[in-house]
């Protein structure tokens, strides 16, 4: 493989950019989050250990096996921190903080290997009041399964810099 050539005036550098500044964010705007993530067995129970829910529904394959879903299903504080994971590139890559989660419902049951997918709408964006150089971002974000069956939805506001007052500009 060849070596890196000389940077020249004319090579240009490009920074990979991570999250949206506020000025990049339009209202009815739907990002697809990818890649995928399937959720593996090992996922659910170190997740459910480490949180200190036992619930045997989530670590008891043969407790699970008596239940009407017949299998582990995933802890839910799982299916929230996995799909909100999978929106921070878009939605709050660059922000100063979350803001709050609400209307937070769990649709359809998540069980071990499978793989979600997300997407979310801008619903509002405003400049804030006391922080003229931010503003408050809202979006509604949904997630699905490999079926297509819509498994989680929610609600979530962030505070967003506007371009050149993020960390690092």
């Amino acid at each position: 493989m060849d070596a890196l050539q000389p940077q020249t005036e004319t090579t240009r550098r490009i920074r990979a950019s991570y999250g949206r500044y506020l000025e990049d964010f339009e209202i009815g705007d739907i990002y697809e989050h990818r890649p995928g993530r399937t959720i593996t067995e090992a996922d659910n129970i170190h997740f459910s250990l480490l949180t200190m829910n036992f619930h045997p529904m989530h670590c008891d394959a043969a407790h699970a096996a008596k239940s009407e879903f017949g299998q582990l299903l995933v802890n839910s504080g799982l299916t929230v921190a996995i799909v909100l994971g999978m929106t921070v590139n878009d939605v709050s890559g660059k922000a100063i903080a979350n803001l709050g989660w609400k209307e937070i419902k769990l649709t359809a049951p998540v069980f071990c290997n499978d793989t979600l997918y997300a997407e979310s709408q801008v619903l509002e964006k405003r400049e804030s009041r006391s922080r003229p150089t931010q503003g408050i971002v809202t979006v509604h974000t949904r997630a699905f399964n490999q079926h297509g069956v819509q498994v989680m939805e929610f609600v979530r506001s962030a505070l967003i810099p506007k371009r050149g007052y993020g960390v690092g500009d």
